[in-house]
């Protein structure tokens, strides 16, 4: 198995994290829902969509600083919220935080990782927090009250997950939520014998199965375990009145994320968040789902001035982020690729993974002739044709 400092993009890491994890952890990580249709069209929407690029320019002194909520950060890039984080890597959400702190840039804590907030805010990272809403509000607002306390000042609404989506692989495997027990599942994790030992055998060793650590503890549940009461589990009731209420309670940045609608992004825009996350939840929930980048101009032109747009969904290398930059979004969410990092390498495999998305996007804003973040709106497709200089013309070589 390569060392994950050895491999070159992300893909190389995703080869890596795809031997040392068990299959069932691996593709739930890595894999969609139902047919996997939305999944399939994240990756066509980046490959299909062109850059044009200006020529003669120094580019010499590019910088990928970026402000982001009026603090100026070394790069486009926040670390999302995954609930895997925890299984990938023993204390992979800490693990995660280390690295987001060594890059500079935030990392989002999930409502179900493993480890809680107060131990993640223990490395010094800049935290955001993922909030599900309950269907018992008092103990969702109880929650809110303690990640608070922990220190963490930007909060992210997840509204894009109703209800659990169907994915027939990890019924099939036993690694859903929560997680079954099974002969095929033992023989694979057998098979992994080295996420055997340092993650699940570690565990089991230092305090049993693990658990959600962000659940009231009177309902606290292991991995392997359905939720202890209906009190804690998603609620399909949650509406702007929630939104609301939250930002009524919430004295940080308030932040929506799976917006996919224009109407969704107006109406987020006049209810008082700060921003909101275009996003598809990577391909997992919706399979009737449309990409981020065929939305996001649009929500852009109607909503970019007035709330921040962040997006995110199967960022592979940094010239997909480029392109979300491009059509409107001040920042980009990083998930299945620091996971993949995490898994290969540790906290020093999701620097290098982060490190590889900043090295490609720096490469593509050299080329493109862009000396910043901002200046990579110039050269989406429709932008040059909108500033009148025809598209098909830009690309085409002079005689």
């Amino acid at each position: 198995m390569p060392r994950f400092d050895a491999c070159l993009n992300i893909d190389e890491l995703r080869r890596v994290a795809r031997r040392r994890l068990p299959r069932g952890l691996f593709e739930y990580i890595d894999r969609g829902t139902e047919d996997e249709a939305s999944l399939r069209a994240l990756r066509r929407s980046f490959e299909d969509a062109p850059l044009v690029p200006r020529v003669l320019v120094d580019t010499s002194g590019r910088t990928l600083r970026t402000p982001l909520f009026g603090v100026e950060r070394p790069l486009p890039f926040v670390v999302a919220p995954t609930a895997a984080a925890g299984l990938v890597r023993y204390d992979g959400e800490v693990l995660l935080a280390q690295a987001a702190k060594a890059a500079g840039v935030p990392f989002c804590v999930s409502t179900q990782s493993i480890t809680s907030v107060e131990a993640i805010a223990a490395s010094g990272a800049e935290l955001w927090f993922q909030l599900y809403v309950w269907r018992d509000r008092t103990l969702t607002h109880d929650l809110l009250e303690r990640v608070a306390r922990a220190g963490v000042g930007t909060l992210i609404l997840t509204v894009d997950t109703a209800v659990s989506p169907k994915r027939e692989y990890n019924q099939r495997n036993g690694f859903g939520v929560p997680i079954t027990p099974s002969l095929r599942g033992g023989l694979d994790v057998a098979s992994h014998p080295v996420w055997l030992w340092t993650v699940l055998l570690r565990y089991l060793r230092t305090g049993g199965w693990p658990g959600y650590a962000h659940y009231p503890a009177e309902f606290r549940t292991r991995i392997t375990d359905a939720a202890a009461s209906d009190r804690i589990k998603l609620c399909d009731r949650v509406d702007w009145s929630d939104v609301a209420e939250l930002r009524r309670r919430w004295t940080g940045r308030l932040i929506l994320k799976g917006i996919l609608s224009l109407a969704d992004a107006r109406r987020a825009a006049g209810a008082g968040v700060d921003g909101i996350v275009v996003s598809n939840h990577g391909g997992r929930n919706l399979d009737a789902a449309p990409a981020p980048l065929s939305v996001l101009p649009r929500i852009a032109g109607e909503v970019g001035h007035r709330l921040t747009l962040l997006a995110d969904s199967g960022v592979r290398r940094g010239s997909d982020a480029a392109k979300l930059l491009a059509a409107g979004a001040a920042g980009v969410l990083l998930g299945r690729s620091m996971l993949y990092g995490l898994a290969a390498g540790g906290p020093a495999g999701a620097e290098h993974a982060l490190a590889l998305l900043g090295d490609e996007l720096s490469r593509t804003m050299a080329l493109l002739g862009c000396r910043s973040v901002a200046d990579l709106r110039a050269c989406r497709f429709d932008a040059v044709e909108a500033a009148g200089e025809p598209a098909a013309r830009a690309l085409m070589p002079v005689n």
